[in-house]
């Protein structure tokens, strides 16, 4: 493939594209883009972005649709509660998506990066767009950041600052909304900074970091920073589907000139493609570039050159690399995406499964410490306990408990059990069983816990006896 395209081979593989010969970074300016696949790409954005800003405030049955509580160990995802006894899963569910991103990754290529990904949204369809907006296309950026500090390059930078910034906080409080959920960032606002300080400089250290990574750092997070984009490599193959150049087609190539028959391939060495690319690769040097984050913007900008000379659009477009090779159909079902299919088909079921038959409760039983057992009048046994019981959902539960697997009793010391919402209810009490039903010392019971008539959750422990 590299002998037939005009460049040094594999040379760009020496260096990412935004690394000079110094190790200096190389500030990419890309062209403003248009075309139709750029149009789709601002409709899946901005209903992306919708979602995103809209999600804290959607419920489902009182609870977030999703929130990652790390500090306090509870998580939300789709209005259901999941607490640290939860992590199993929340691995099987990790393991899902890690195998349905290898799926998508053999099957689409990196078209997650380009059209989906956080970073790539708000790089390229909000501050990038702003940019443009303030600053002008890459031509007349370049020119402002080359001339000498005047009145009209401090007002341009500065305005972009000032509303980079302001998007920035915008996101830090949408980002800290699903870690600690929008009812405790309304107390952040309404309360103050000063009864909040923790939460509110967290909400400035994600200002900062977000400020830093979309005025400065950039396309460096895809290249430098995402394990996604370096393992891209492994996971696709020539069955893959990324943005490709045909070569075949465009190869050898050579500048458009008027009245003079043409014997070269279809690219006229425009370089739109490469203006255009927000990571600053040529496409043409191959589809498996570490940079390429498979957004078609080289796609819009070849196509509309295509049209223009009337040439038949498609030098540079979705297609396998064997495709390209050959010319032949992709196939979808090819052996390795029905294995990970299969894979990926088990653990759906497995987890679908375990969260149909989840307990909305969690129960602990266990005897109290340096406690022997006790004889009654009545010449039963007590035994006493401690209990702790996780609310996985959003209502309170008056709790009873009841012996399932024996005759006996249960009494509860205090007050009434009762489990508050999203919370822990932890309190003692004794059970009491004939001795006449005891056939060892150590003997297995069973305790069920009950909201009403309704059995939530059952566990296991032991009951201690004389010994026979």
């Amino acid at each position: 493939m590299a002998s037939k395209i005009q460049t040094a081979p594999d040379e760009f593989r020496d260096h990412i594209s935004t690394v000079d010969d110094q190790g200096k970074r190389v500030w990419v300016y890309p062209k403003k883009p248009k075309g139709k696949l750029y149009d789709y790409r601002k409709y899946v954005s901005y209903l992306l972005l919708a979602l995103l800003f809209a999600g804290p405030f959607i419920k489902i049955n009182g609870l977030p649709l999703l929130m990652l509580n790390v500090v306090e160990r509870k998580f939300v995802i789709f209005g259901v509660l999941f607490w640290p006894q939860d992590f199993f899963l929340l691995v099987l569910a990790f393991l899902t998506l890690v195998v349905f991103i290898i799926l998508f990754t053999v099957v689409y290529g990196r078209i997650f990066c380009g059209w989906i990904c956080p970073q790539t949204i708000f790089m390229e369809m909000v501050f990038r767009r702003i940019e443009y907006a303030i600053e002008g296309d890459y031509t007349k950026q370049r020119a402002l950041d080359k001339m000498p500090w005047n009145t009209e390059k401090v007002l341009k930078k500065g305005a972009k600052a000032a509303v980079f910034l302001l998007i920035s906080f915008i996101i830090a409080n949408t980002f800290l909304a699903y870690i600690i959920g929008i009812d405790e960032l309304q107390k952040i606002v309404t309360e103050g900074p000063v009864k909040h300080l923790v939460g509110f400089g967290t909400l400035l250290a994600f200002t900062g970091v977000f400020y830093f990574v979309f005025a400065y750092f950039r396309e460096q997070v895809c290249t430098i920073v995402c394990p996604y984009g370096r393992l891209q490599g492994v996971m696709q193959d020539k069955k893959t589907v990324v943005v490709a150049y045909d070569y075949g087609r465009g190869e050898p190539r050579g500048k458009l000139r008027k009245n003079q028959e043409r014997t070269e391939g279809d690219c006229i060495d425009c370089h739109q493609c490469v203006q255009v690319c927000p990571t600053g690769i040529d496409i043409r040097n191959g589809a498996q570039q570490l940079e390429c984050i498979n957004c078609t913007a080289c796609i819009d900008a070849c196509n509309d050159i295509m049209r223009m000379i009337e040439k038949p659009e498609g030098l540079i477009r979705y297609e396998s690399e064997e495709g390209i090779e050959t010319g032949s159909k992709w196939t979808f079902f090819t052996p390795r995406v029905m294995g990970y299919t299969t894979v990926l088909a088990i653990l759906l079921t497995s987890l679908t499964a375990l969260l149909l038959t989840r307990d909305e409760a969690e129960a602990t039983i266990l005897r109290t410490p340096g406690q022997l057992y006790q004889k009654t009048e009545q010449g039963h046994i007590k035994n006493l306990y401690n209990i702790s019981v996780i609310n996985k959902t959003n209502h309170n539960m008056p709790l009873t408990l009841k012996l399932l697997n024996k005759e006996g009793s249960i009494k509860v010391i205090g007050n009434e059990l009762l489990l508050p919402a999203q919370g822990i209810a932890e309190g003692v009490f004794f059970t009491e069983i004939p001795q006449e039903l005891l056939t060892r010392m150590n003997s297995e019971i069973e305790i069920g816990v009950y909201y009403g008539k309704e059995l939530i959750t059952t566990t296991e422990t032991k009951f201690l006896g004389p010994a026979k």
